[in-house]
């Protein structure tokens, strides 16, 4: 009998721990945020995920009631920066700007990854879809896409092609893009589209690949000519820029943009975040300054940015050993 009342008593004492401790997170969770937020760009400035998420920076201040932090941690294609957030507590008050080019593909191509994007990091907001474009100096020996590629299969391994980082996004983008097209090509790593942009208007690099939304102030401007983008349908934004895949039937590829926090996240804080972003995303000004910039905003729950996450990681490495491309 006393065992039966003891073991009564510690069954209530263990349903009521549950119950206080559930209390606890949620009050925790319901008072989220009661800090600054800190968003990490894996990127110097300039970079898409820079542009996009300054641009949301305030309305999720004014949303959340707390300041929200951008900073810019470049090195190694993404990596320091997306480490660094992956080793973060995940409390919802350090995430990061991430995309394709260091979530699906730097994974299978750099050897120096340090993190797993499936289950270092917790989805919060797939935000934007883009196309890369392929840009040129003007004192490139080719002023049309179907040019370059004339000029590259001449002179083999002669063309010079700038990307943000040696295995990125980007870079792959284009050794696809060449392995179709039947030709070969230097690549000039760098770590940003400003540096970038510097050396193409110098002369010293030929051509890049890259996201549109960094290098479209330059285009515009006319400092560096675009040639192609890689949508598989011209792009109001640019109505008289062809196709890549004019030129090489078939070939196309197109980009994602979004929101990451470490791994074991909180769902509700998690939630709350997506809401926000999604919200921030489509107000009018941001929305039309994305556009300009050829970006489609995505408005979706976390649930989808993790479905894309798992398939694309699972393409983009089974394109990775297509082209036969060796980590580096």
């Amino acid at each position: 009998m006393n065992y039966r009342l003891k073991s009564y008593s510690m069954a209530t004492v263990l349903a009521l721990s549950i119950g206080l401790f559930s209390q606890f997170v949620s009050a925790q969770t319901g008072s989220f945020p009661n800090r600054p937020i800190k968003i990490i760009i894996p990127f110097p400035p300039g970079n898409t995920t820079d542009i996009m998420t300054r641009l949301i920076a305030p309305k999720l201040q004014e949303r959340l009631g707390q300041a929200i932090v951008v900073e810019n941690k470049p090195g190694g294609s993404g990596i320091v920066g997306m480490d660094y957030v992956a080793k973060s507590k995940p409390d919802g008050y350090t995430i990061v700007a991430s995309q394709g080019g260091n979530m699906v593909v730097l994974p299978h191509t750099n050897k120096n990854v340090s993190y797993n994007p499936i289950t270092d990091f917790t989805p919060i907001a797939l935000s934007t879809l883009n196309y890369q474009v392929i840009t040129a100096s003007n004192q490139a020996p080719f002023k049309t896409f179907p040019q370059m590629i004339e000029w590259a299969k001449a002179n083999p391994g002669k063309m010079t092609v700038a990307s943000n980082g040696e295995g990125g996004f980007p870079h792959l983008v284009f050794e696809s893009l060449a392995k179709n097209a039947g030709i070969t090509f230097t690549h000039v790593p760098y770590k940003g589209t400003a540096q970038i942009v510097t050396d193409m208007i110098g002369g010293q690099v030929m051509s890049s690949v890259d996201g549109v939304s960094g290098p479209a102030p330059h285009i515009r401007s006319g400092a560096i000519r675009l040639l192609a983008i890689s949508n598989k349908t011209k792009v109001s934004e640019w109505p008289n820029t062809p196709t890549v895949s004019e030129t090489v039937p078939g070939w196309t590829s197109n980009g994602w943009f979004g929101y990451s926090g470490p791994a074991g996240m909180n769902k509700d804080v998690v939630n709350k975040l997506n809401v926000e972003i999604n919200r921030a995303m489509n107000s009018p000004e941001v929305l039309e300054q994305l556009k300009s910039y050829g970006l489609e905003v995505i408005s979706e729950p976390p649930e989808y940015f993790d479905k894309v996450l798992r398939a694309d990681y699972e393409r983009y490495g089974k394109l990775v050993k297509d082209i036969g491309y060796e980590p580096r």
